[in-house]
């Protein structure tokens, strides 16, 4: 998978990984979205929908946190050099 993801074009990947966790960012920054939902009383999985809506943000940052790391890491763009 390494070599899969090192051989893809650095400026696309990264912009699209960069610009799903600016979106999930500005979801959380930015509550309009949120508002709509609080006032609903409609449940989904027994939670209702405002607490859904956190906890898909806090999912998407997360994961596109990781995919950021993996890509960056199977490129080799990690500073892992720890100066003493």
């Amino acid at each position: 998978m390494k070599n899969a993801l090192a051989s893809l074009p650095p400026t696309p990947v990264k912009s699209t990984l960069v610009g799903i966790y600016i979106f999930a960012l500005a979801l959380a920054v930015v509550p309009p979205l949120y508002f709509s939902f609080s006032g609903n009383e409609t449940l989904f999985l027994g939670l209702p929908l405002s607490i859904v809506y956190w906890i898909f943000d806090a999912l998407l940052v997360a994961v596109s946190l990781c995919f950021l790391y993996m890509y960056e890491d199977a490129r080799g763009e990690l500073d892992e050099v720890i100066a003493a």
